[in-house]
């Protein structure tokens, strides 16, 4: 945390970006909304609270944003549409951010439509009137975190539009913008960028384009999806982060390259300078900016990127090369008789306003009048560790600082801490899916719900839960083995699947569609009472246990031949888990 954003340390971030958790998938699981029901509003859900915090508490100047990827299916009446009653989504975006104020005393800078889908002008209207109807004037709209058009055009031809939106916000525009996006005169930013694996590749593309979208295409902001790799590394965009933090169990974290990358502009400028126009492109290839606050403090920021070393995941880079060269810079104005401070063995002459630098390929320069920036010796992070080979959770716990359990990763659903007041025997706390109605998705999420969780490389082993199935009939719940997807792809998820019904039957698949049936048949389970599942997968062979009993055995299991161990329910219902273990290898 102190790296990514304590001020003159490490990253020393301006902006963070949180999503306004929508109950459904948004590339590497679900994200719990403060309202999963109409008549539901809970603001402690979820990890983002608490980040906005620790962010604010290391620099309360630091600009929060929030954006919706999904949201809860109630918004849609059962249409996977937010538009068709603007009210009631403008009603549950603007409760988000007063909840942030009235029980976190965080106060919201930006706010987005719908990340990289379709926005409505009427809805974007009618959340600035609802906005300012309570109170929050003050918070700015960004749209419509896609692409430059069609907002830009549209902001063109609707003087009420262009009105109430103040940032156009563009993902992934490769450092260019497009005329319309000029022309309205609004700020205009890369409000989604980066994406790229964290290795020397990845600060590559990080320094290019933190220059160059100023340079190219007059975006004062880039914002880096995403902060930190704290998601199982498998899962889709592994380590696509500023630095990892992917072992809780451990502590074990690493300061990536990007986090130093990020520093040379962040620790020598702030929200609220201004970048000066001038030309940036050097002529030996690469880029530079400079940035004053208007009070006589200058930051140049030049980057040398060759074409192989700074490729970034999307879009495509075209050719470009970059020589090593002596460049040349002429300070005029207020700027003739600045002293840049060295802060490194550089030692810079400025001479009547003109100074030269030998500028090799790919490195990267800061040079300021700011005396502030600094290169934190730390101690080193706990070693790294596999995640724990015999795991047990038994969710015994009373006021738990987060809604859901640790080391589980919910891919579709949310699974959530719940206190079972009605059970009097030894099922009081336990783990509970709370996702009842499909949500409005932002991709293609699972029929059924699913938390994934422990190693990856998992071959062997037993997992055990005890299971209570709440939705009568067609309800069902499962554990499952060598769980071998999630995120994005979560809906192709294979694996082997042990299924308790309702109706009192049994399935093992090797998909969680369910598709692929192994064995099926009777096994005597109800709903509305605790049962005890056990799966053991050893080499290409799996068997199950009801109730510490083997229900079914020798089933061939050829792929996946490794996986997660999960568990989850048949379709979007209430269904409890507790006492959950497993031990692999």
């Amino acid at each position: 945390l102190d790296y990514l954003f304590k001020p003159n340390f490490g990253a020393s971030l301006h902006i963070l970006k949180v999503e306004i958790g929508g109950d459904a998938q948004s590339t590497d699981g679900t994200e719990p909304s403060h309202m999963h029901y109409e008549n539901d509003e809970n603001y402690f859900r979820g990890y983002e609270w608490w980040l906005m915090k620790e962010a604010k508490k290391r620099n309360p100047n630091i600009k929060l944003i929030g954006l919706p990827w999904a949201f809860p299916g109630w918004i849609g009446k059962g249409e996977n549409w937010p538009y068709d009653y603007p009210d009631i989504t403008a009603y549950y975006i603007v409760s988000w951010i007063l909840g942030a104020k009235q029980y976190h005393d965080l106060d919201i800078d930006y706010v987005g439509i719908w990340n990289e889908r379709a926005f409505s002008s009427k809805y974007i209207k009618l959340l600035r009137y609802t906005l300012d109807k309570n109170g929050l004037e003050q918070v700015r709209i960004i749209a419509s975190d896609r692409l430059w058009e069609p907002i830009s055009f549209v902001m063109m031809i609707d003087s009420e539009l262009h009105g109430v939106v103040d940032v156009i916000g563009a993902h992934y525009p490769g450092t260019k913008t497009v005329p319309n996006a000029l022309l309205t005169g609004k700020k205009l930013w890369s409000s989604e960028d980066y994406s790229t694996f964290n290795d020397d590749v990845g600060a590559g593309c990080w320094a290019r384009i933190l220059n160059q979208n100023y340079v190219n295409g007059n975006m004062t902001s880039t914002i880096a999806w995403n902060l930190v790799a704290s998601y199982y590394e498998e899962l889709p965009f592994g380590r696509c982060g500023l630095m990892t933090a992917q072992q809780p169990w451990s502590g074990h974290y690493k300061v990536e390259s990007p986090i130093w990358i990020t520093a040379h502009t962040t620790q020598f400028t702030q929200p609220g300078w201004s970048y000066l126009q001038v030309d940036g492109h050097l002529e030996g290839g690469g880029s530079f900016v400079a940035l004053t606050d208007g009070l006589g403090n200058l930051t140049i920021i030049i980057e040398t990127m060759s074409h192989n070393h700074s490729k970034c995941i999307r879009p495509p880079l075209p050719n470009f090369s970059v020589v090593p060269q002596r460049a040349t810079f002429y300070l005029r104005g207020s700027f003739v008789i600045v002293n840049f401070c060295s802060l490194s063995s550089l030692q810079l002459q400025v001479w009547k306003g003109r100074f030269s630098l030998d500028l090799n390929v790919d490195e990267v320069y800061t040079l300021t009048t700011l005396k502030t920036g600094r290169k934190c010796a730390c101690p080193e992070p706990p070693p790294p560790q596999p995640f724990p080979s015999n795991y047990k959770d038994d969710f015994n716990i009373g006021n738990p600082p987060f809604s859901e359990a640790p080391n589980f990763a919910d891919q579709t659903g949310v699974f959530e801490y719940f206190i079972n007041a009605s059970d009097p025997g030894d099922h009081v706390f336990t783990l509970r899916q709370v996702v009842v109605q499909r949500p409005i998705t932002w991709v293609s999420d699972a029929d059924q719900t699913i938390s994934v969780i422990g190693n990856f490389k998992w071959v062997n082993m037993t997992v055990t839960c005890d299971i209570y199935i709440e939705k009568p009939r067609d309800g069902g719940v499962f554990i499952a083995g060598r769980v071998d997807n999630g995120g994005i792809y979560v809906r192709n998820t294979k694996g082997v699947f042990f299924w308790v019904f309702a109706d009192g039957t049994y399935r093992v698949t090797g998909d969680l569609a369910g598709k692929k049936i192994l064995m099926k048949g009777l096994a005597g389970v109800r709903d509305n009472a605790w049962h005890t599942l056990t799966l053991n997968i050893q080499g290409n062979s799996a068997s199950g246990l009801l109730n510490g009993y083997p229900l079914w055995e020798n089933v061939t299991v050829s792929s996946p031949g490794n996986g997660w161990a999960a568990l989850g329910t048949r379709s979007f219902e209430f269904a409890q888990f507790d006492n959950f273990h497993v031990e692999a290898c």
